[in-house]
């Protein structure tokens, strides 16, 4: 009995001093440190939804992230491009507002982002050391001299590229969408070095607070990795995503030029789905290998039980689905991003978010938890109140903007409002792929209503910023010019 009672006394010490400690680490005039993880045109596919996918997808340390922390099922880019959504999230402003809705366009012409500070800004006029590693800010300038920074640099393509024999321009020019094994040790790719470096900013002895931001390139075209990435999955265990013939049919003409059908058919054409697929779901693998190093860096250090740990992708990216291999879309597959938030003394291990939440949402929240005052121009919700209980109400939805077309979700349904008027509505109830318009179907007639009037109001809307110069490359494919004469602004239908 004596033993046992000791033991229950011992026990309820270690309880008290672990309770102490997570009560420490979620005090709000205690800084906590930040690690921002940003991981390009990564979609949901390894979150093991199979909705969105059934195959293996390697990914264990993002995977395993997912368990120690929030995992935000349904979380939405302002932006289904690289810029506008890095653009959006760290500044605070939303794309309709800003007018930084696509590629290729020069963010500083931006009024509304002008004199607007932006998350790094924020956090070090609280004295905090900011380092940037990798794709994180891409185009807008956050304001900020860093501590610490490494930019990103494409890995250069192999001598005998394309090594899919498709990835060329019709001059003959190699375009990024080419996949193989590169020519390079996996110690001279870009994406390694900038893990690497920021590896040596969590190593560094701080005197002060930190926020770290690495963002690697990977699985953004071109997928080139190591031979070995490739072998880990062999071309008859290639799983093809969920895809109707004639998906495209009941899509209006705007949505439809947001598609790439030409580099559909290539890929079909040679036969060269799985090869394709095996590609992004290598250049996937590869991410994850460098972001798990950049995570067990963190583990095993001081840092761990007072640093706030942020994992998102940019967007999402379609393979094959609706007949397009990229973004720039405003469907599910595009828009969709990966979102993981492990807080101390906050969050609990295994919880799993199905509200829909923006990436907008991440300012909000960092400021939040760290007991700052907001700033006013804050477009996102803090995501506080699902971290400390992922079951939690939540009244705003998501919203998507792509070159002036717009896309809500809600945690039922989808609405797309494209430029000219024309529209789309998927009942996700019943409907998860989005393969079946319901918009001129009668009985969807007052959800339809209801989430067009969840778009922004049309007044606030602005044009989107013109391209930096004629001819602008952009990451995705040039879309057709929009006919003017039926669109002026966001403030048309």
């Amino acid at each position: 009995m004596r033993f046992t009672l000791v033991q229950s006394i011992f026990a309820s010490v270690i309880i008290s001093l672990f309770t102490q400690a997570a009560c420490a680490a979620a005090e709000p005039d205690i800084p906590m440190n930040v690690l921002l993880l940003i991981v390009d045109d990564l979609n949901t596919w390894l979150l093991e939804d199979p909705t969105r996918y059934s195959g293996k997808v390697v990914a264990p340390n993002i995977q395993r992230l997912a368990k120690e922390g929030v995992l935000f099922h349904n979380a939405y880019t302002a932006s289904p491009v690289c810029s506008p959504s890095r653009t959006a999230f760290l500044s605070g402003v939303a794309p309709w507002k800003s007018g930084v809705s696509r590629n290729g366009v020069q963010v500083g012409d931006s009024k509304v982002l002008q004199g607007v500070p932006s998350l790094f800004r924020t956090f070090q006029d609280q004295g905090y050391w900011i380092g940037s590693f990798g794709k994180v800010s891409h185009g807008y300038d956050t304001g900020v001299k860093y501590d610490a920074s490494m930019s990103h640099k494409r890995t250069p393509p192999p001598p005998r590229a394309p090594l899919n024999g498709i990835a060329q321009s019709a001059g003959g020019k190699l375009t990024e969408r080419d996949w193989g094994a590169t020519h390079l040790d996996e110690n001279e790719m870009s994406d390694k070095r900038l893990a690497d470096a920021a590896i040596e900013a969590l190593r560094h002895e701080h005197d002060k607070p930190f926020f770290i931001a690495c963002g690697l390139f990977h699985p953004h075209y071109p997928w080139y990795v190591p031979q070995k990435y490739l072998d880990m999955y062999p071309l008859d265990e290639i799983e093809l995503p969920p895809i109707k013939d004639g998906d495209m049919n009941d899509v209006p003409d705007y949505g439809q030029r947001l598609v790439d059908l030409g580099w559909d058919g290539k890929v079909k054409d040679k036969g060269l789905v799985k090869e394709a697929i095996r590609g992004y779901l290598a250049s996937v693998t590869f991410s994850d290998a460098h972001m798990g190093r950049v995570l067990k860096t963190l583990d095993e250090s001081p840092h761990r039980d007072n640093t706030i740990v942020i994992l998102i992708s940019d967007h999402g990216l379609h393979l094959g689905e609706k007949q397009h291999w990229s973004k720039g879309t405003l469907w599910e597959e595009a828009t969709d991003s990966v979102m993981m938030w492990r807080v101390p003394g906050v969050t609990q291990a295994k919880q799993i978010c199905t509200r829909p939440v923006s990436l907008l949402d991440i300012y909000p929240t960092l400021v939040d938890l760290n007991g700052i005052e907001k700033p006013n121009h804050l477009d996102g919700h803090s995501l506080l109140p699902l971290l400390k209980d992922a079951a939690a109400p939540r009244s705003q939805p998501a919203i998507t903007v792509y070159d002036g077309h717009m896309s809500v979700r809600t945690e039922t349904a989808r609405f797309i409002r494209y430029w000219d008027g024309t529209t789309e509505l998927y009942d996700r109830t019943k409907d998860p792929h989005e393969w079946t318009n319901q918009t001129n179907n009668p009985q969807f007639a007052a959800m339809k209503t209801k989430l067009a009037g969840l778009l922004p109001p049309k007044e606030e809307g602005v044009e989107p910023l013109p391209s930096r110069q004629a001819g602008a490359l952009n990451s995705t494919p040039r879309k057709p010019k929009r006919d003017r004469t039926k669109a002026k602004s966001l403030r048309s239908p």
